[in-house]
């Protein structure tokens, strides 16, 4: 299938142009929608974030600030929030949509805007995770609720991007994936500058998949750093991370080598080996003695790679996909493994051949 083998063309929609200004509704008002939202409000788009909550819609409004995420930000003239409830005006009006919502929690958002999502709006996915009741990507979810030719014009960000440096400024890159060459370019012109770039490619699984599993290998390093092992252990867990992340990319399909670009190396490298990665922290506090439960209560926004670790183990039976460490993460989080046993039973398994991409 070519990247424009879809349903929709460029005259089913209000492609902007280089001089023209979109309309942006953000769904998702955390740390990440957050920071995509100053981020397109800075490249004079006009954007409105839709969040559940009526104190942050009140607090974005009145006083340019996010209340409950990024709260040291102020957020520019240009951009301005709505909610709790969904409103079919705010979708009839914009041109964009980016959708930052929890892998989880997105098939019942996805229901609720299904009557208001049209072919014409650009949307992008920014979610990365795997659902646990159906083991399906946000594509896969994306196609379910609203039909193959949303899902197949929609464009998938993913890659190395902490919310607290894109507000900073700080040079980013990123990848966007799509089946559609045209929403691709669409989606790159809007976000893309100087210190915020955009590559684009056409390996949606590959993208969303390695942008989740990253996530379950943030807190495997997180666990390691916080039991005391040191820099050649993290080289070699982030290492054998990425052929377990490969392995089941190419049973799923995948390009090996997207595993190997911003969403995945990239992503992995930045979540691994960062204090800042809120799934770093979950791993770090584990070996620590912290319970799971407290962690969560704790961190003030959500680790989606301890849901995913859940997903991922399952996914992993699912495609016989050899995982020692997805295995061990899964274990420690929901069956009590100790950390220390469980890097040992680590150490003990039987070496592969390094670039082994079928066990």
């Amino acid at each position: 299938m070519s990247m424009n083998d879809t349903n929709t063309t460029t005259a089913d929609y209000n492609m902007t142009g280089d001089n023209d200004r979109s309309n942006v509704l953000v769904l998702g008002a955390g740390n990440f929608g957050t920071s995509l939202s100053f981020h397109l409000a800075s490249m004079n788009e006009t954007v409105k974030m839709w969040s559940r909550d009526q104190k942050v819609v009140t607090s974005i409004n009145e006083d340019h600030v996010n209340s409950k995420y990024l709260t040291q930000v102020t957020l520019p003239d240009n951009l301005s929030a709505v909610g709790p409830e969904m409103n079919k005006q705010h979708f009839k009006a914009c041109d964009v949509i980016l959708m930052s919502i929890p892998t989880q929690h997105l098939r019942n958002i996805l229901a609720k805007v299904k009557p208001f999502v049209k072919k014409r709006h650009l949307l992008i996915m920014a979610n990365k995770g795997i659902e646990n009741s159906t083991l399906d990507l946000p594509c896969t979810i994306l196609k379910d609720c609203l039909g193959e030719t949303i899902a197949n014009n929609a464009v998938y960000l993913s890659g190395p991007s902490f919310a607290a440096e894109i507000v900073l400024k700080e040079p980013t890159c990123v990848a966007v994936a799509s089946k559609n060459s045209e929403r691709l370019e669409w989606a790159q012109r809007i976000f893309h500058c100087p210190h915020f770039r955009v590559y684009p490619c056409n390996d949606v699984v590959g993208v969303e998949l390695a942008g989740s599993i990253k996530n379950v290998l943030a807190i495997a390093s997180g666990i390691s750093t916080g039991l005391g092992y040191q820099s050649n252990t993290r080289a070699a867990l982030l290492t054998r991370g990425l052929s377990e992340m490969t392995r089941m990319g190419v049973k799923m399909g995948c390009d090996p080598l997207t595993m190997s670009g911003l969403a995945g190396i990239g992503d992995l490298f930045l979540t691994c080996t960062s204090e800042k990665s809120r799934n770093f922290t979950v791993g770090f506090k584990l070996a620590k003695g912290e319970s799971l439960e407290s962690i969560t209560k704790t961190l003030g926004s959500v680790a989606e790679g301890v849901a995913t670790a859940k997903s991922a183990y399952e996914l992993c039976r699912k495609l016989k996909v050899y995982s020692p460490i997805i295995d061990e993460v899964y274990k420690i989080l929901y069956e009590n493994k100790d950390a220390k046993e469980a890097v040992n039973d680590l150490l003990e398994t039987e070496p592969l051949h390094e670039l082994h991409m079928i066990r």
